[in-house]
């Protein structure tokens, strides 16, 4: 049996007060089992922002996508996290990444570190937020016995990580362009996804419980043309043709019910069934979510 689905909406935009709690109410009136926040300079500071959240909703869950783990010493976030889940009353799924816009360390007056660096300090950062927040001595302490940790990545390193201590992998199916500093991505091809997901599957053989596989969508436009609706992505991908990034799963292009039908067969092939959509996509995709409910 394939696992549920779940839908995420990722809020990029910040807002005062009552627009901030009015948009969360939305994505709860249009279905969405998570409302998540990033982690960049610009956008909103994510803890306050998901303990505003929990106040003005009832249902979904609430999750960092994904917190910049180089921003953020361990035993401090392990702190935030403790109380965000306990004012959220455990609401809270942890998303944690290594963090891929230089240009805002930068800012931060932070170290950029290379890709090892990276990598290096997020495994000690899951490693110490296990020890402390596994601990019954630990205080402040969260509402849930564990706080669901979500792990983005695609790289090996990253795979492995994730396949050890994550209970949802989570993948961008993208990758950063060499030489950027403010975070520029090219999308992977539906093959090289395939190949990345089977390659965390093997690392993952092992496993008593199978994690729930995640995909951040990055287009989602209801057409009758959809050659028509990509037309804007083609300079952005002069490596791939209009076929290619019709087939890829971050696309959902069509009409209302083939896309219901990419997103059976995004599960189907790959495996996801934690679909994320970012903000400007939310109402589209929320038509989507009405056709697929309780599958």
């Amino acid at each position: 049996m394939p696992r549920p689905f779940r839908f995420g909406a990722s809020l990029v935009t910040p807002a005062p007060s009552d627009e901030w709690r009015a948009k969360c109410r939305r994505a709860e009136e249009l279905g969405y089992d998570v409302i998540l926040v990033p982690d960049h300079l610009g956008m909103v500071a994510p803890f306050p922002a998901l303990v505003a959240a929990a106040e003005a909703t009832e249902r979904p869950r609430l999750g960092t996508f994904v917190l910049n783990a180089g921003f953020w010493n361990p035993a401090l976030l392990a702190r935030e996290v403790a109380t965000t889940d306990a004012l959220t009353g455990g609401r809270l799924e942890l998303g944690l990444g290594t963090g891929y816009v230089q240009a805002e360390h930068d800012t931060a007056g932070l170290p950029y570190g290379s890709p090892r660096e990276r990598v290096d300090h997020l495994v000690r950062t899951v490693e110490e937020l296990d020890r402390l927040l596994g601990s019954s001595e630990y205080q402040p302490q969260p509402a849930q016995k564990r706080v669901p940790l979500l792990v983005g990545g695609n790289g090996d390193r990253m795979l492995r990580l994730t396949a050890e201590h994550a209970d949802i992998a989570a993948f961008t199916a993208a990758r950063s362009v060499p030489g950027s500093t403010t975070g520029t991505l090219e999308p992977l091809t539906a093959e090289e996804i395939d190949e990345r997901v089977a390659a965390y599957l093997r690392l993952a053989a092992d496993r008593a419980e199978p994690a729930e596989l995640n995909l951040l969508v990055q287009m989602v436009v209801i057409t009758d043309d959809p050659q028509a609706a990509i037309q804007p992505l083609l300079p952005h991908v002069p490596h791939l043709t209009e076929e290619q990034i019709l087939e890829l799963p971050i696309v959902l292009v069509g009409t209302l019910e083939q896309i219901r039908e990419q997103v059976r067969g995004v599960r189907e092939r790959y495996g996801f069934s934690y679909l994320t959509v970012l903000e400007p996509y939310m109402e589209a995709f929320g038509t989507v979510i009405a056709g697929l409910q309780g599958e």
